[in-house]
């Protein structure tokens, strides 16, 4: 087995290989600007270290977000275009599910949390979960303050942007492809299609019809 991960839904794009027991190699870069010029570079340098190529791997995870249209849809198209090429299947996850995942193995609360990421426009997209990781609520998107996570710690950005929204920040800030390969083999997340989860609307829509002036 050789899984390569990969992430861009927030401003960290984040790639990782797994061999089905460790994580080989993993590469993250926080630039909210760059994410088309970073992604594949990234997969390149973990390969690399990792003493594998391409043809290697047997499978791919990418997380679907929520996150904004513009970076998210980098690393969709990169899973689907490698795993159409590579003939390999592509297991989307829940970009939120992955930070839970994260929290879980870095340091556990102990206690209810919630997962917020910047989401603009003051908002946050955002997950609540149980003691255990299991999701309670979500994933939606809207103000910190109304997704009911007063009094709980919470992971992702939005943590830190809106502090009187939750009780405390909790790490870690950005989803890891470290954490989402490792989830995927354990099998602790809910496997979804590589589509992006947006919840939003975009800013461009199509004009609507114009009424005619004419009258009959």
């Amino acid at each position: 087995m050789l899984l390569l991960a990969l992430d861009t839904s927030t401003p960290a794009v984040t790639v990782a290989l797994h061999d089905g027991e460790r994580v080989l190699a993993e590469a993250t870069n926080v630039d909210p600007r760059r994410h088309t010029e970073l992604l594949m570079p990234l997969v390149t340098d973990v390969l690399a270290r990792a003493g594998a190529g391409r043809r290697d791997l047997t499978e791919l995870a990418v997380g679907v977000g929520p996150g904004p249209f513009t970076g998210l849809r980098v690393g969709l198209a990169a899973a689907r275009t490698m795993g159409a090429v590579l003939d390999l299947p592509v297991r989307g996850v829940c970009s939120l599910d992955v930070l839970a995942y994260g929290v879980l193995a870095a340091d556990p609360p102990g206690e209810p949390f919630a997962v917020a990421t910047d989401a603009r426009r003051r908002e946050v997209y955002w997950a609540r979960y149980d003691s255990d990781g299991a999701r309670a609520g979500g994933p939606d998107v809207g103000p910190a303050g109304d997704i009911g996570a007063h009094g709980r710690p919470a992971a992702g950005a939005g943590a830190r942007l809106y502090p009187d929204a939750f009780a405390r920040a909790l790490d870690p800030e950005y989803p890891s492809a470290a954490h989402l390969a490792a989830a995927v083999v354990a099998q602790a997340v809910e496997i979804l299609s590589p589509d992006p989860l947006y919840l939003r609307r975009p800013d461009a829509t199509p004009p609507s019809a114009r009424k005619s002036v004419l009258t009959r």
